[in-house]
């Protein structure tokens, strides 16, 4: 019943406490500006959902240079380049040499365990485990979102301003009428087989690899822990993979005359990630704003989803800060608009690092062969691999 729920009111009301909710919290929060965060999921779960992670330099100075915590300076692994591979051999990019820039892998969940920390540090208001059951009023100067606590608690929160932070199944985004929308969507007819395994690094820097077979990743997690992907079916059981099965499959996608061999060790982690590109516009809608993958998803080639979400929230953030302390809400009309610029870059970059790597299962040989061409126009021109440097690092804030 309505008479017994309890009502709150704040200024910035932020529907999902990922990393992009609770950054902006935080930042939020150190501008003086009260905020309440609201997230289905427990933090227990969030924390332990492993996740990779490849961090731009912009998005490690948002988490040190705002105060959060120096985890990702001390755990994070800084990386100067990555190898594309193709025809069995590898073609180095050096990131340093060619934009004077590089980025760091810090897996997603343990962002979010520091920005956790962090908000509880400050004392911020971040309720897991609240389920929001209705987002109302957007296009009135008092939107109101109404959520159960764990415990069963009823709560309506009154805000000024409401942030749909709440993921690629964000219930904010659901709520914006047809009419004001528009989704672009693009699918793609295979996903990643992911795992993690404790092994010793198999190379210095990530390997994007080529193949006939398809697409092969080697990352890493840590010196001890390795990160590894194989292009598969979406449908693919991950049951049917033994460990022998997967590092054979793995190493014959990147074999090569170099005679390059992984490092193997046992599984602990098994996952089939499908992925898509996705963009709804606009980003707001009334006093509505979607941040990160509830606005818009790319497909893991590129690594930009984490730093999306985080170029986000900074745009989205000055744009709040303007608003409280100027009385203008310039910046918050033109959110959207500014977002989308970084946001279309971002797909353009995945969906051609997607494309130009993986083979699809019904190519051509005509279209195999003209990717090998891509691959070989790319590294052999130090403008093409200095576009793709500075797209893998990120293009500077604004």
């Amino acid at each position: 019943m309505a008479s017994e729920r309890t009502v709150l009111k704040t200024r910035v009301g932020i529907v999902g406490g990922g990393p992009a909710g609770l950054m902006l919290s935080h930042l939020l929060a150190r501008a003086g500006i009260e905020n309440i965060v609201v997230e289905s999921r427990d933090a227990d779960t969030i924390s332990t959902t492993h996740r990779a992670g490849i961090l731009e330099s912009g998005a490690v100075a948002l988490l040190t240079d705002t105060g959060v915590d120096g985890r990702v300076l001390t755990l994070g692994d800084e990386h100067a380049g990555i190898d594309l591979r193709f025809n069995g051999e590898s073609h180095p990019l050096d990131f340093r040499e060619l934009v004077d820039a590089t980025v760091t892998l810090y897996a997603q969940n343990e962002v979010f365990v520091d920005l956790a920390a962090a908000r509880e540090r400050d004392g911020g208001d971040v309720r897991f485990g609240s389920e929001v059951t209705a987002v109302l009023d957007l296009e009135t100067e008092t939107p109101k979102f109404r959520f159960t606590a764990g415990d069963g608690g009823e709560f309506e929160v009154h805000c000024d301003l409401l942030v749909g932070a709440d993921g690629s199944r964000s219930f904010c985004r659901r709520q914006i009428p047809e009419s004001n929308r528009r989704d672009f969507t693009v699918k793609y007819p295979f996903a990643w087989f992911g795992i993690l395994a404790e092994a010793p690094k198999s190379s210095p820097e990530l390997i994007y690899a080529n193949s006939p077979h398809g697409f092969a990743l080697v990352s890493q997690r840590s010196e001890t822990v390795q990160r590894m992907y194989f292009q598969c079916d979406p449908g693919e059981d991950v049951d049917a993979w033994s460990e022998d099965r997967i590092w054979s499959e793995l190493q014959r996608r990147v074999d090569g005359p170099d005679g390059f061999t992984l490092k193997t060790g046992p599984i602990f982690d098994k996952t089939v990630l499908p992925f898509r590109s996705f963009v709804r516009e606009p980003l707001s809608h009334g006093r509505l704003f979607l941040v990160g993958d509830a606005g818009h998803t790319v497909p893991p080639t590129g690594a930009k989803g984490l730093n999306l979400a985080f170029a986000d929230v900074r745009v989205l953030f000055e744009a709040i800060d303007s608003f409280y302390s100027t009385g203008n809400a310039g910046l918050l009309e033109g959110y959207s608009d500014t977002a989308l610029r970084r946001v279309w870059k971002a797909q353009n970059f995945s969906y051609w690092m997607t494309t130009m790597l993986h083979t699809p299962p019904d190519a051509e040989p005509f279209m195999l062969k003209r990717a090998l061409g891509e691959l070989d126009t790319v590294t052999g021109s130090r403008y093409g691999r200095q576009y793709l440097a500075e797209s893998y690092t990120g293009w500077p804030h604004g």
